[in-house]
């Protein structure tokens, strides 16, 4: 069934939001001064949200996309860009914090990563910005300019987590297109 680790993953991260409203999870927040100390949290912070509006449109995010690349590569590799897209995130806020003592938590940096994935495997497929129909790839570039000049901008959003979430995700998307579009040999007898 296409979507089906998509909602495992809403389930369980709508799960620990529920939990975070019960007991304090702040230790699994990444922190950049703290992240070599407590490497668990370079995954585990995905799994948390500020408030109700950052985890609705997390997830809204995730099933939109998150759905749509389920219906283009096996569960394994979903899973593998997922996480690897959350974990380049909380690197790429490590390095592009204004204070290194300031937590980030969030599914933002992995959601970038699905989204640059879908934007380099597929990047004539159609995506409503607001509502504006544009391909896939100009999305993806507004995107990453968006997060660029957030960089500079000092703010409660961890702007380089979601850039660099982007950059793993389309990395990890072309290298995918370039497998797939591979020749195979038939060997005749």
């Amino acid at each position: 069934m296409r979507g089906r680790v998509t909602f495992a993953l809403i389930g369980v991260i709508v799960a620990v939001f529920v939990m975070q409203q019960l007991v304090d999870l702040d230790r699994f927040a990444f922190t950049p001064a703290t992240a070599l100390k407590e490497p668990w949290t370079f995954v585990t912070s995905i799994f948390l949200h500020a408030d109700i509006n950052h985890i609705f449109f997390n997830m809204f995010a995730l099933f939109i996309f998150g759905t749509f690349l389920e219906g283009m590569v096996n569960d394994k590799t979903y899973l593998l860009i997922f996480f690897l897209a959350g974990i380049f995130g909380s690197l790429g806020y490590m390095v592009t914090a204004f204070d290194s003592g300031i937590p980030a938590i969030g599914a933002s940096g992995a959601i970038y990563g699905i989204i640059g994935a879908v934007a380099a495997i597929r990047p004539s497929a159609v995506v409503y910005v607001g509502f504006a129909p544009m391909p896939m790839a100009i999305a993806a570039v507004m995107y990453t300019l968006i997060e660029l000049l957030g960089l500079f901008a000092p703010s409660s959003i961890a702007h380089g987590a979601h850039l660099f979430g982007l950059i793993f995700g389309v990395a990890f998307g072309l290298y995918m297109r370039r497998q797939i579009s591979k020749p195979r040999f038939i060997w005749e007898n």
